[in-house]
């Protein structure tokens, strides 16, 4: 990791090394500029900061369909963040592996790389 690259811009690129492909769900995006809008996330410009990042890693993006809140309604309820649990429907649905190091996203049927 170099320049202060983030732990999971590492993992992203590691799982793409492995001819997986590379999808950036805009529930993060949405997640992103809602925490620098709190002043939770320490982000001056969301837009311009996500856009940067999708540029960089090069991955698709993938939007919130109706299968995803369909996915959403039949998980569990272990985790209680609702940008982690879209992006857990979103990995079960489509069948990717989600970069996460959050323990309670592992007890998911979503497979998670870290």
């Amino acid at each position: 990791m170099g320049d202060g690259e983030p732990r999971a811009a590492f993992a992203a690129r590691a799982q793409s090394r492995e001819r997986r492909p590379l999808v950036l769900s805009v529930v993060s995006f949405w997640e992103i500029v809602i925490e620098a809008r709190k002043g939770s996330l320490q982000v001056a410009d969301p837009v311009s900061w996500w856009l940067r990042a999708a540029a960089i890693l090069g991955g698709d993006i993938l939007s919130v369909r109706a299968e995803h809140v369909t996915g959403l309604a039949a998980l569990p309820n272990l985790h209680r963040d609702p940008f982690d649990r879209m992006l857990i429907a979103q990995a079960v649905v489509e069948g990717f592996a989600l970069v996460s190091s959050d323990e309670l996203i592992a007890k998911y049927a979503a497979k998670v790389v870290w």
